[in-house]
């Protein structure tokens, strides 16, 4: 266990390699889930909970961790199985999502895997978990569940998907008609909330699953177009960990196309915690946002359409 708490905290070297690594754990039974690496602050075995009146069900307790004070979520019952059991013998793996800090308790912890993104695939369909998972990958010819994270927390905290009706109002200086804005995020309830938050601007919105979609239909649009595509598709919003394709490495690869270039990408992640700023520079991306807070992002993709000149 040791071992794989230090390896939490200083294996942090893949970003922009279009790698990741995983924390393997086991929830119940043989079956074995991931979840990347640099979401996770630590891993500790079970405090002591304690019990808070009018929680959601999914929560089996607070925790005081540090000084603070962080729910502990059952990760086996968020994802439709039964509840674990004898939990003063498990762990939870504490991680940020969204600008919020949460504990998830499961069985117990395997190891760390360092695997390439294009060796990460969609869930497939009908596997009656597939609804919370985001990916998969197979490892030691068995297959690695990847949590949708975001799934889970959407539905024991909601998140306010609205736009306020002063950012929605703030006026785009560019002819909105012929213009699309391309989102990319591989968990389906990340793809909603960004969708909703912008269609307030009133602007086509295009949505891929990951990197590889994404960067596919800005060649197609430039072969269409006959050239330069931010006229046409001036911002995309994409998320850093995708499946087949990450976001650093879609970045770096729309800015070494001279027709995908000028493009300006608001990478649009989780990660909040353990964001590598030094990254976003290196990849050359114009913003990064720490999801989900609907005012900022829609005022960022405002921004951003305000600086575009359009041919």
């Amino acid at each position: 266990m040791a071992s794989i708490l230090d390896s939490v905290n200083q294996r942090t070297q893949m970003v922009g390699q279009n790698r990741l690594e995983l924390l393997m754990f086991h929830l119940n039974g043989k079956q074995r889930f991931g979840i990347n690496v640099f979401k996770v602050r630590e891993v500790l075995p079970c405090p002591k909970l304690t019990a808070m009146p009018n929680r959601n069900p999914l929560v089996r307790g607070i925790a005081h961790i540090r000084g603070q004070a962080i729910s502990i979520i059952d990760l086996s019952m968020a994802t439709g199985g039964r509840a674990l059991t004898d939990i003063q013998n498990r762990f939870v793996i504490i991680s940020e999502y969204n600008r919020t800090i949460q504990g998830f308790l499961v069985e117990g912890v395997d190891r760390i895997i360092n695997i390439n993104w294009e060796d990460v695939m969609p869930p497939p369909k009908g596997t009656g978990r597939d609804a919370y998972l985001t990916a998969v990958t197979r490892v030691e010819d068995e297959l690695i569940e990847i949590i949708d994270v975001e799934r889970i927390l959407a539905d024991i905290m909601p998140a306010n998907m609205d736009v306020s009706e002063e950012v929605a109002n703030a006026p785009i200086n560019v002819a909105k008609e012929d213009l699309t804005i391309l989102i990319t995020d591989d968990s389906s309830v990340a793809r909603n909330q960004i969708k909703r938050a912008l269609q307030s601007l009133g602007i086509t919105l295009e949505v891929k699953k990951n990197g590889k979609e994404a960067l596919d239909y800005l060649k197609e649009k430039a072969k269409e177009v006959g050239g330069l595509v931010h006229p046409h598709v001036p911002v995309l919003v994409s998320d850093v960990e995708m499946p087949v394709m990450d976001g650093y490495t879609l970045t770096a690869e729309l800015k070494a196309d001279p027709n995908l270039r000028d493009i300006h990408v608001i990478l649009h992640t989780s990660l909040s915690g353990v964001f590598n700023q030094a990254m976003v520079k290196k990849v050359g991306a114009d913003d990064f946002i720490a999801k989900f807070h609907p005012d900022e992002l829609a005022t960022a993709v405002q921004k951003w359409l305000n600086t575009e000149v359009i041919a």
